[in-house]
């Protein structure tokens, strides 16, 4: 427990720092985004009623005074385009968001994970040779170019998915129909952004099971006369498993970022799609929000992904 308040104590001022950071970075950004508010046919009385309207028009550092004490009271503004508080904004996207990420990353871990045993127990053979090619061939697509080959193909082509979105717009379906078709909407994405990380936890399942079947722990177990598939799923791949759990937890950044692009491909109505539309609109508020929280986010999941290490390794211990 004391280790876990260290790693909050620790956050505040990471948390702090990005947003002194995104703040002059957003505000340094060319584009104004009164003119995309009261549209370009106002004349500057006009605009400068709104620029004061919205704190637009003071020094950039009397703004971001003003800003970090309203986020020490909780209040993190109004978004300009959507005329809410911003954390209401960002409430309607993050479950999309989470359904997206959490499928990606269950499809890679687990796809890789049992690849990466398959090629493992059939190290330096055709097979081995055949996953290793075509993980590393998944690996090198951009989510962007690979999510286009696949809307194209098995979407607009075949049919055999949805275009866009993440429910049919007059579909009406209720219970299991509903979850069926976000399901169904949800393959093609999900799929683009698994694949960013498959060839990772295939290969570093392999390199983790090959090293592991060569330690003495595993020989006396082969010795007591356990079978081969109790040797290497009770003992073997347990602790080969450290390694691929430390470092997709360090890669959740990078399958945010990817979750950017594939929500804009697919107009998945999460955050990345959030981003995007925010960012058109300069809706200054709502971007240091949702930077906010995606950063918190990798914060959690650090976390997170440190104690579950400390769960599958019974020596190591934090304090």
């Amino acid at each position: 427990m004391s280790y876990v308040l260290q790693r909050i104590a620790q956050a505040v001022p990471v948390l702090l720092g990005l947003l002194v950071f995104n703040f002059v970075l957003i505000h340094s950004a060319p584009g104004d985004p009164i003119y995309l508010l009261a549209g370009q046919s106002g004349d500057a009385t006009y605009y400068a009623e709104m620029r004061a309207r919205f704190g637009l028009d003071r020094p950039l550092l009397e703004q971001l005074g003003r800003y970090l004490l309203n986020v020490v009271r909780g209040d993190f503004g109004y978004s300009f385009a959507y005329r809410q508080p911003v954390f209401q904004v960002i409430a309607g996207r993050v479950p999309a968001t989470l359904l997206l990420s959490a499928s990606g990353l269950t499809i890679a871990t687990l796809l890789g994970v049992c690849l990466g045993v398959l090629s493992a127990r059939h190290a330096e053979t055709p097979l081995d040779h055949l996953i290793s090619a075509g993980t590393l061939i998944g690996y090198s697509m951009p989510p962007f170019w690979l999510g286009q080959v696949l809307l194209i193909v098995l979407a607009a082509g075949l049919g055999l998915f949805p275009v866009q979105g993440m429910t049919t717009a007059r579909g009406g379906y209720t219970g299991v129909g509903a979850v069926l078709d976000v399901l169904w909407h949800l393959a093609l994405p999900a799929l683009t952004l698994g694949l960013l990380q498959l060839a990772l936890v295939t290969r570093l399942t392999r390199t983790g099971l090959l090293e592991v079947l060569n330690e003495e722990y595993v020989r006396t177990a082969r010795a007591k006369g356990l079978g081969q598939r109790a040797v290497l799923y009770r003992h073997a791949l347990r602790n080969a498993l450290l390694t691929v759990v430390t470092v997709v937890g360090g890669h959740i950044g990078t399958l945010l970022a990817g979750a950017v692009l594939t929500e804009i491909i697919f107009a998945w109505p999460g955050l990345g799609r959030l981003i995007y539309d925010a960012t058109l609109s300069r809706d200054y508020p709502l971007l240091m929000a949702v930077f906010l929280v995606v950063s918190a986010s990798v914060i959690v999941v650090n976390l997170l992904t440190d104690l579950a290490y400390a769960m599958l390794d019974p020596r190591v211990r934090y304090r």
